[in-house]
């Protein structure tokens, strides 16, 4: 069994696994961040992305299933209702939507998830997959890339507003809201995996679960880059960079 002397080193490698791994140092975010990109990249991001936060709730909902422990489930069940919302209004992924539309998107087109490149649902139906299939440990250690994502969203905030005309609160909606919800996410799932991994093996096995999770991340990013920065070459099925276009969104410094 862990002592607490045990809980804070492995909390610590688990803070350690974010500070070597996390997306936030991919080239495509330094880009983004730092005004560099053009109105294409953005758009290819929101549209990639989007995907990945559609099946967020897949995930979550898919955990649910297997849980037994109703107090999990009400725990956990906020997470899917922060993404969906309610019937009318609200919740993560209508918010996206609003980002697709301030950077000329036609949201329609975002939400049929029409172009998103191969990598993207490959790395995305893999993490649903994993949740779904994996022991609960390693399902919410998978989670807790949110330790690290405030610092990203704070910084994504900051440099689209310095740098794209699009840029505004309904835009950002979506990252500012998540600085209010991801803590409460954070704090319960850190709280299970440190009282839950209570050996060595779990320990392990609940690090390679995150490690898992930023490779998700990142290989996201990698297939961006790819297809739209360098060296520029996008997939077959890949979004061709026009269609479901529908506004003049433009960048302050990167604009095409």
């Amino acid at each position: 069994m862990t002592t607490a002397t045990d809980k804070q080193a492995f909390h610590a490698r688990l803070l350690e696994i974010g500070k070597e791994r996390y997306h936030d140092k991919h080239p495509f975010h330094v880009m983004l961040h730092g005004g560099h990109a053009t109105m294409t990249q953005v758009r290819a991001w929101v549209i990639n992305r989007y995907y990945y936060q559609s099946r967020i709730p897949m995930k979550d909902a898919a955990f649910l299933s297997r849980c037994e422990d109703p107090q999990m489930r009400r725990a956990w069940r906020s997470r899917i209702e922060d993404h969906d919302g309610g019937v009318d209004e609200g919740g993560g992924i209508r918010r996206w939507l609003r980002l697709a539309e301030a950077v000329g998107l036609d949201p329609a087109y975002v939400a049929s998830t029409s172009g998103v490149l191969p990598a993207t649902r490959f790395a995305v139906d893999a993490y649903v997959s994993f949740v779904r299939e994996k022991p609960l440990l390693e399902a919410v250690a998978s989670s807790l890339t949110e330790l690290f994502a405030p610092k990203i969203h704070s910084e994504r905030i900051a440099g689209l507003l310095q740098h794209y005309a699009f840029a505004d609160d309904a835009a950002l909606a979506y990252f500012r809201q998540r600085l209010n919800e991801a803590p409460q996410d954070v704090a319960f799932g850190l709280a299970y995996v440190l009282d839950h991994a209570d050996t060595q093996e779990k320990q392990d096995a609940a690090a390679a679960a995150l490690t898992f999770k930023t490779d998700v991340l990142w290989s996201q990013l990698d297939a961006l880059y790819s297809a739209y920065v360098a060296p520029g070459r996008i997939p077959p099925g890949g979004w061709d960079g026009r269609e479901g276009v529908v506004g003049q969104a433009v960048s302050t410094e990167a604009a095409e």
